[in-house]
């Protein structure tokens, strides 16, 4: 039966293409009998222009004219990114396996591959191939393209994710998180208080650059968090959720720091350090009870 129906389909298929084909020769045969086009006056005048051009191109080398395509085809945006990802993928792959072999996450080299091709080294050894790749002109869509990339990651660890395992150890996740934000906190203050004078910008307030710097220290990178636990196989694990669930809180609990911090660096009297916390704390109220019941 299969036999059949294969014969079938390859007779149907070399019809096809003799059908297609003979209405194409023949088409061909026809247009060959239609009387040539009438050269207007504006016409002759493209094609001597165009002569020229053909002649001052065939004076040109072909390395050069080839030399010339190629980069006003890479001086186009969308060729400028496919160079992008490609060079990203391709060290980020490389690096991430050296790491592989050495027992530790490939996100780990991966984060490490970012590194040597920003300015610290790639930039630093080759500076004009660094403006070739990474001209300041296109960073703005590649840091949205990773951005847009960060985002569906985290949606499919999400979706990963066993609700049941993050209820059951929310009191946990929030004693375990807040915990692991105290001790950084503080310790980021007290460098703050040794970093201040050599480091802080003109006209920069020790409260505001104290914050600051324990925020820094207090954020958990949970992207990296949950690659590397998906890449252990343990995203799905008791272990893997309340780790996931705690680097949540700890998100949540540090941005919504980041926020306060924010607004009393950004105010310029009591008055407006006030009322910007009040904002912020009214834009939490509204995700926790309003934007929840939506769901």
């Amino acid at each position: 039966c299969s036999r059949s129906i294969m014969r079938r389909t390859t007779l149907f298929y070399f019809l096809v293409l003799l059908i297609v084909g003979g209405g194409i020769l023949g088409v061909l045969k026809l247009g060959t009998d239609l009387p040539l086009p009438v050269m207007t006056d504006s016409s002759a005048v493209m094609t001597k222009q165009a002569g020229h051009h053909a002649a001052s191109a065939e004076s040109q080398t072909a390395v050069g004219a080839m030399m010339a395509s190629l980069k006003a085809n890479f001086n186009h945006p969308l060729s400028h990114l496919f160079v992008q990802l490609l060079v990203i993928i391709s060290a980020s792959r490389l690096v991430g396996a050296v790491f592989t072999k050495f027992g530790q996450p490939s996100v780990i080299g991966e984060m490490t591959a970012g590194i040597l091709l920003g300015p610290s080294l790639f930039g630093w050894v080759s500076p004009e191939m660094f403006q070739f790749v990474f001209p300041a002109t296109s960073l703005g869509a590649l840091k949205l393209f990773s951005q847009i990339g960060v985002c569906l990651f985290m949606f499919t660890v999400g979706m990963e994710l066993d609700m049941k395992h993050v209820r059951n150890k929310a009191h946990v996740a929030v004693v375990v998180s807040h915990a692991s934000i105290v001790a950084p906190y503080f310790l980021g203050v007290i460098l703050a208080y040794f970093l201040f004078s050599s480091l802080a910008q003109p006209g920069t307030n020790f409260t505001a650059f104290a914050l600051f710097m324990g925020i820094s220290m207090s954020i958990t990178a949970f992207p990296v968090l949950a690659r590397i636990l998906q890449e252990r196989g343990m995203s799905q694990t008791y272990l893997g959720s309340t780790a996931v669930t705690c680097a949540a809180v700890d998100d949540v609990t540090a941005w919504t720091a980041l926020a306060f911090v924010v607004a009393i660096a950004n105010s310029t009297s009591l008055l407006g350090s006030a009322l910007n916390m009040g904002l912020v704390l009214l834009i939490v109220a509204v995700m926790i009870w309003g934007v929840r019941l939506l769901r």
